[in-house]
């Protein structure tokens, strides 16, 4: 319970103080100086009146009675905190965070904040867990607190123990919480929400996105990016420096990338070549490629793939001119440009598009394959 709620319902609840009288003010008098002041300790001041006393005493009951109404209603709660040994607290695979990702470094600023406050004062939320021999909770919210914890304990610190609430939620009402808090990090990853997201739709909302977004409060159309961005293959993602390096807005366009069958093949070449490249850059103490540099050399894996384009079929004329060329030619159809101004005549041109035809049958574009 938050201390200012804690303080205002020992108050409500509190026994009856006695009641302060204020003091009389002081008399007001004229010294005389043929009449001397009488020494000796002053009047003792008038007791209350009972009847005074029986009605605040009435008004203090009502309190209490409205306070434990209001305790009994739900509206005030007492929410216990309960120290724990992280070693006995297991993370509820619904977070989006990545345990086996966090790190002394990632973690840095909030293990030193704990050290100097002289323990955990954000509690983590956790619930309850049955069949597990080696738990008896799990972290809803609180995954860097928990790891923190941990780190200190097997560094010098092995009396910290890690604060926690405990709350009764199922596993969509969780999932709700977890996300609500991870928002709020900027530690969190694209990837690593998108991915949660991912794996929550079918979990918890039956592959329904609409009903997924109304829940959490969100865009429809973001969350379907994310979504986008949760499907990138493996091979993609470990080309980046980091999985916390892959963001929205490229990963998006990185995904729609791959949806080109075409294109799909050069990617994933790229995006393994990177990833030794990366490797190496790391075990040798190199700068790893940023995430701006990584992305720009996997959407242009295709276009360097295919090479130079080739120059476009010209036919010319004996001065020189072109007068047709072929500017493409696929399964759909071929392009035929004809030249204005290259003199040639209606029978050049077509004797220019009969061998222009010949060319293109040659090469296996013809329109009759």
């Amino acid at each position: 319970m938050a201390r200012k709620q804690s303080d205002y319902l020992a108050g409500l609840l509190a026994d009856d103080e006695p009641l302060a009288t204020p003091p009389p003010p002081a008399p007001t008098t004229t010294p005389q100086p043929d009449r001397p002041q009488a020494d000796g300790p002053p009047a003792p001041l008038p007791a209350p009146l009972p009847a005074t006393r029986e009605r605040l005493r009435g008004t203090t009951l009502l309190g209490r009675e409205s306070a434990l109404a209001r305790v009994a209603s739900g509206e005030v709660r007492q929410v216990t905190q309960l120290l724990l040994d992280p070693a006995r607290v297991r993370i509820w695979p619904g977070n989006a965070r990545s345990y086996a990702h966090l790190s002394e470094e990632s973690c840095r600023e909030l293990i030193d904040s704990i050290v100097a406050e002289g323990g955990q004062k954000v509690p983590a939320v956790v619930r309850r867990v049955d069949g597990d021999p080696a738990h008896d909770y799990e972290v809803i919210a609180g995954t860097r607190r928990h790891w923190s914890i941990s780190w200190l304990r097997a560094h010098s610190y092995p009396d910290m123990m890690f604060v926690a609430q405990v709350a009764a939620l199922d596993d969509e009402a969780a999932f709700r919480l977890a996300d609500l808090e991870n928002r709020a990090r900027k530690d969190v990853s694209d990837l690593e929400r998108a991915r949660n997201y991912a794996a929550a739709l079918k979990s918890h909302y039956g592959n329904h996105l609409t009903r997924m977004a109304e829940r959490l409060k969100l865009s429809k159309g973001w969350l379907s990016k994310m979504l986008k961005v949760a499907a990138l293959p493996d091979a993609v993602v470990q080309a980046f420096a980091s999985p916390a390096d892959v963001q929205l807005k490229p990963g998006y366009a990185l995904a729609q990338a791959l949806d080109d069958k075409a294109a799909a093949p050069a990617i994933l070449a790229k995006a393994r070549a990177l990833t030794r490249d990366q490797k190496s850059r790391r075990d040798n103490g190199l700068a790893q490629w940023n995430a701006a540099e990584v992305v720009r050399q996997l959407l242009e894996a295709p276009r360097a793939a295919a090479g130079p384009a080739a120059e476009p079929w010209t036919w010319t004329t004996n001065h020189g001119r072109p007068a047709l060329t072929i500017q493409s030619a696929n399964r759909r159809g071929v392009t035929i440009r004809l030249h204005a101004g290259s003199g040639a005549s209606h029978d050049d041109l077509a004797a220019a598009l009969r061998q222009a035809l010949d060319h293109l049958e040659i090469e296996g574009r013809g329109l009759q394959r």
